[in-house]
């Protein structure tokens, strides 16, 4: 493999875990906050992608699509944390499971009534296509590139918000005593509404801008979900910061390893059982990621800190 092609494939992974960021850090916070285990975060993820996509074949502008995205994603994370939600927060985890599952299994149907089974399409822009040349003469997609640099700059924003803001200063409150601050006047009901539409809104933001890569279907959210789940295990439960390096983590290790893989085993082996051998030890890079950070820091690289 060529320094070039090595390059451009490091750029595809950090464009991955950009992605799962988004998607990692609404959970994470969701988590860290409420204590809540929500299988459904990958059902707003798609709730997003979908939204995308018909508002940019009603209107043409990828742009509103993008803030429909956010919009539409951040409204059903609401409905569901007042309807549904609220009422398990005292429950144990068990029962958080298995209404987050029937969550999953309502929206996975309701998107299937309203836009039915095939798969939508969300073309990008004519401003947006086509690559742009990087130094070292690397040709990248431009597209990959915009969703590198709007992830970082969201990441950005939220460690801002977090850290810098009064809402950000509740946040770190409400995981670290929930009743104390409560018993401070702050309303801790208004304050896990925000927080779940917040990560709802990151989860189907990240849902749009994958849908231009990727079709928009029924269930695309539940494979990005278990991706999510790897993520904050590595970065450690409830840490923005973990959940941004456990998802560059993720997002290097498993597009590297599809390429670097299948060519190590070619060196010994016939192409096709190289190709093999190496795709299937590829699907399984990050989660030997995850244990062997789980056996030397058990509760992952930031979790407590």
């Amino acid at each position: 493999m060529s320094i070039i092609l090595l390059i451009e494939q490091a750029l595809n992974g950090l464009q991955f875990g950009v992605m799962l960021f988004l998607m990692a850090a609404g959970l994470t916070l969701i988590f860290g906050v409420m204590g809540l285990i929500n299988l459904a975060h990958g059902s707003l993820y798609m709730v997003g992608a979908f939204a995308a996509a018909a508002t940019a074949a009603a209107t043409g502008s990828f742009l509103l699509a993008l803030v429909a995205s956010l919009v539409f994603a951040a409204f059903a994370g609401v409905i569901v944390e007042t309807v549904v939600i609220r009422r398990l927060y005292d429950r144990d985890h068990l029962d958080q499971v298995l209404a987050t599952f029937a969550l999953v299994l309502m929206f996975s149907e309701g998107t299937r009534w309203a836009f039915g089974s095939f798969p939508l399409f969300l073309d990008k822009p004519e401003w947006l296509s086509g690559t742009v040349m990087l130094p070292f003469g690397i040709e990248y997609s431009l597209y990959r590139l915009t969703i590198i640099l709007v992830g970082l700059a969201v990441a950005a924003g939220l460690f801002w918000m977090i850290a810098r803001t009064r809402i950000g200063i509740r946040i770190r409150a409400g995981e670290n005593d929930r009743e104390m601050i409560a018993a401070l006047g702050v309303n801790i009901s208004m304050l896990y509404t925000l927080v779940f539409a917040l990560g709802a809104a990151l989860a189907g933001f990240a849902g749009a801008l994958i849908g231009a890569i990727q079709s928009v279907q029924v269930g695309m959210g539940e494979p990005v979900l278990i991706l999510a789940f790897v993520v904050i295990v590595i970065g450690g439960i409830g840490s923005i910061k973990g959940a941004f390096v456990g998802a560059i983590l993720v997002g290097m290790t498993d597009t590297l390893g599809r390429q670097l893989l299948p060519m190590f085993f070619g060196l010994f082996m016939e192409p096709a059982a190289a190709t093999s051998t190496g795709a299937s030890l590829a699907s399984m890079a990050i989660y030997l990621l995850m244990a062997g950070v789980l056996l030397f820091r058990p509760k992952g690289l930031f979790g407590g800190a």
